[in-house]
């Protein structure tokens, strides 16, 4: 029985730590956060917009467009928005990543063709004639990691081939409200 007493106790330690550090988290409204890391020409943010759904159409000549409506998930949307070139028109230039995420976020690891598990897409929208549009991501590693109680780390290296790509890597931090489930 003394033999038992130290294992039992490092087993329920065990089962604890695992417990917090695995915890989910539920967007109860939509979120909308500056990045931290973003090129010095532009802007980025990210928006968690929950009770929503993602999907991607084709249009009449067969280019892909996101339509957001309501669901059971939670959008994930990162905006990379660089400064207009003064004097210059037509000079403005985004880049978008769109993923649709569980209603309850929680930790993971997608990589490649598994990417399209969350509906990964990659958007330029620019004057940039036969280079513009939306685009699966097939190729890198998106993941999903608890930071502390109330926030989550997104780590996601990507590249496509179909267009040029400003932004290929997203590191950020979100913090959500208390709203932690177990």
């Amino acid at each position: 029985m003394k033999n038992l007493l130290p294992l039992l106790f490092l087993i329920i330690v065990s089962c604890k730590s695992t417990k917090n550090m695995t915890a989910d988290f539920v967007v109860n409204e939509a979120i909308l956060i500056n990045t931290l890391n973003c090129p010095e020409n532009g802007d980025c943010t990210i928006e968690l917009l929950p009770n929503s759904s993602l999907e991607f159409k084709n249009d009449e000549f067969g280019n892909l467009y996101p339509v957001i409506s309501e669901g059971n998930k939670t959008i994930f949307k990162y905006i990379y928005t660089r400064n207009p070139i003064p004097n210059t028109q037509d000079s403005n230039y985004s880049e978008i990543v769109f993923a649709e995420l569980e209603a309850t976020i929680s930790e993971k690891t997608l990589t490649d063709e598994a990417l399209q598990d969350v509906k990964l897409h990659f958007g330029r929208l620019c004057f940039c004639k036969g280079e513009t549009g939306y685009y699966p991501i097939k190729n890198g590693e998106f993941k999903i990691s608890k930071s502390t109680k109330n926030t989550f780390k997104i780590d996601f290296n990507f590249k496509i081939s179909e267009v040029p790509q400003i932004i290929s890597t997203i590191n950020e931090t979100v913090g959500v409200k208390s709203n932690e489930t177990k």
